[in-house]
């Protein structure tokens, strides 16, 4: 069995200013909320996604539609039966055709993940921008992508892991860089 060394690299605290962070970056380069709409990336940005929401309504006091994406059926590096298998639902909470639409996701890495969930919100519609927020860059992209936010950015080796946790999904909120041992 392989061991895994666990090193938590932001607690609960750090989340909440990395998001809190985020969040004040998502309204000033928006120039406020009012045509947002956050999409939480299955299964840790939806989570991150309404965190968001909560602080764009406690800073700004506008209620942003928030919903859920699974890029799984856009993916390019899974066998048609596995993703079948592993997909699930897209909820869009409104129209997003004049809106921005801001992806929220715990961790970049290749941006395959990140370009399947563009390609989803382009089989639903064409919003007026689109952008994408991440609580965790940790580099070796294999993709053109880049976040717009992003929460701390993590150099990791190939053979390295990023554990994102969030209370609400999980039974805490931290992040852990794992390594063999």
């Amino acid at each position: 069995m392989n061991q895994m060394k666990k090193t938590k690299i932001m607690d609960e605290k750090a989340i909440g200013r990395a998001l809190a962070r985020i969040t004040h970056e998502i309204i000033e380069k928006n120039e406020g909320a009012e045509d947002i709409c956050l999409m939480g990336v299955r299964t840790r940005g939806i989570p991150m996604a309404r965190i968001l929401a909560e602080n764009i309504f406690r800073f700004e006091g506008i209620e942003v539609p928030v919903g859920t994406i699974d890029p799984t059926i856009h993916r390019d590096d899974l066998s048609s039966a596995r993703k079948a298998e592993l997909a699930g639902d897209c909820h869009f909470p409104c129209d997003i055709k004049d809106r921005t639409v801001i992806l929220a996701d715990d961790v970049l890495y290749t941006g395959r993940t990140a370009r399947a969930a563009i390609e989803a919100v382009f089989a639903y519609g064409r919003p007026k921008k689109l952008q994408l927020a991440v609580l965790v860059d940790r580099g070796h992209r294999e993709l053109p992508i880049k976040a717009d936010y992003v929460g701390k950015n993590v150099p990791t080796s190939n053979h390295e892991r990023i554990s994102v946790k969030i209370d609400g999904h999980d039974e805490e909120s931290a992040v852990y860089i794992l390594k063999d041992l």
